[in-house]
């Protein structure tokens, strides 16, 4: 049994959803790891993690569209330390979860054939996001 990490560093243009599926897969590949354990973690408070479509265009604009609908701003929340997008960036890293635990079989995730593993971006501005890899297997 071994373990492995490693820290991605992932550039945001603002409100977005980063697929980030193809940079995880090739650091497993080289790995040398064929069955495991892969957890994968957001090491901020207004960005996330999500497993979702990633062969319609149209997807990620909806999904952000949603929770824009379901976490408005200008609800005059008590934390605005950031400004206006601080606290509804915070629920929706909230809503949507700070890391994904993934099987690792023939040194592939086993993702079904169109999820992809997207950083979500919850604030206005672009940002230098973090997330860390953990790989446990054989």
């Amino acid at each position: 049994m071994r373990q492995i990490h490693t820290t991605l560093s992932i550039a945001t243009r603002g409100q977005s959803l980063c697929e980030c599926t193809s940079d995880i897969a090739e650091w497993i590949a080289q790995s040398g790891i064929n069955a495991g354990l892969l957890t994968v973690f957001c090491q901020h408070t207004s960005a996330s993690l999500l497993i979702n479509e990633n062969a319609a265009r149209e997807v990620p604009g909806d999904l952000l569209r949603w929770l824009d609908r379901a976490v408005p701003e200008g609800k005059h929340y008590a934390h605005d330390d950031e400004g206006p997008d601080d606290m509804p960036a915070h629920i929706k890293s909230m809503l949507t979860g700070n890391s994904l635990t993934i099987p690792v079989i023939a040194g592939r995730m086993a993702l079904g054939t169109w999820q992809g593993i997207f950083l979500a971006e919850h604030r206005a501005m672009p940002h230098r996001r973090r997330v860390v890899l953990h790989l446990l297997g054989e």
